[in-house]
């Protein structure tokens, strides 16, 4: 993986084996099972690929898989303030609604790392596929009037007279070492989106980041949260089950911390106090009421209930392999 001084490489590595500091044997073993890969796999006898399928690439078969994905990844953390009625699923039909925030019309953003290009991109111009802005826009009804903003300010808001507001917010695309963090904060302006939304009229925020960050601080003021991971260019799976045509399935995959001060923080630790638990997530059921409940009731210290979610973390990688 050294692409741009790959002649040094091998000068220096040939210069370190010859010199004895790296033994001749170990380059014969990473040869060998590099070997036996390219040999398992029918490389010498059939070198080149299938091309009969490379216009099945990014098909509409593809990209019907991927929302699927999508809207089965998502995960419900928040259905309405105490004492409230759900705000999800959200009427397709409304006078007004406002959607906000920085990842709410941009493709790289929804893609992350590794997408084009190393770092990803910002924008929507190097890939095909519908941001969640363009989802909201084919899934209400043509009769509903959208108004984007980017980072709406408070008394745009209360001027406003919205149904509902939807802020999209999260990270910027990274890979490796570009996406360490000390503060795992969303950018800006982030923050003052949901600040300025939250609080004036009813919003569910959408989480893009590839990770769990910071969200404590805004939580109170939201009336449903959504962590959408990196959705990728199919955003109509975020509005399949913000709109209910489907439910919210989704379990977390790991502990949503309150404070980066508490990390790391695992199941069984004693100081294991997080926001939301590993294996937490509501779920939605379409009818005359509409009934958020948690599917991961019991407290995670029980080793028991422990055991049984890395169960079925195991089972969902074995059988999607």
């Amino acid at each position: 993986m050294v692409p741009f001084n790959l002649t040094e490489f091998v000068d220096d590595l040939t210069y370190l084996v010859d010199s004895k500091v790296i033994l001749m044997d170990r380059i014969d073993d990473a040869v060998q099972r590099i070997l036996q890969v390219k040999f398992t796999m029918g490389l010498f006898e059939t070198p080149m690929a299938d091309f009969s399928l490379v216009n099945e690439l990014g098909s509409q078969a593809h990209r019907d898989l991927a929302r699927e994905a999508v809207r089965k990844s998502l995960v419900l953390l928040k259905n309405g303030k105490p004492g409230s009625t759900p705000l999800l699923p959200l009427p397709k039909k409304a006078s007004k609604i406002l959607v906000a925030g920085t990842h709410a019309d941009n493709l790289g953003y929804q893609c992350g790392g590794w997408t084009i290009n190393w770092q990803g991109f910002n924008g929507n111009n190097s890939t095909r596929g519908t941001t969640i802005l363009g989802a909201i826009k084919s899934t209400v009804e043509r009769s509903t009037e959208i108004v984007f903003r980017e980072s709406p300010d408070a008394n745009f808001v209360k001027s406003n007279k919205f149904d509902y507001a939807i802020v999209v917010v999260g990270e910027p695309p990274y890979a490796e070492t570009a996406g360490d963090s000390t503060n795992l904060t969303m950018i800006d302006p982030g923050p003052s989106a949901i600040n300025n939304v939250c609080g004036t009229v009813k919003c569910v925020v959408v989480i893009i980041s590839g990770r769990p960050i910071v969200i404590e601080p805004y939580v109170s003021a939201i009336d449903a949260l959504v962590a959408a991971w990196l959705p990728g260019t199919e955003g109509q799976g975020v509005t399949d089950v913000l709109y209910g045509d489907y439910r919210f399935s989704g379990k977390l995959p790991r502990t949503w911390f309150k404070t980066v001060d508490q990390l790391p923080m695992n199941v069984g630790d004693s100081h294991y106090d997080p926001l939301f638990p590993l294996g937490f997530g509501l779920k939605t059921e379409s009818g005359a009421s509409i009934v958020s409940r948690s599917t991961s009731s019991a407290t995670p210290r029980r080793p028991g209930l422990f055991i049984f979610m890395i169960t079925v973390t195991l089972s969902f990688y074995i059988t999607g392999n």
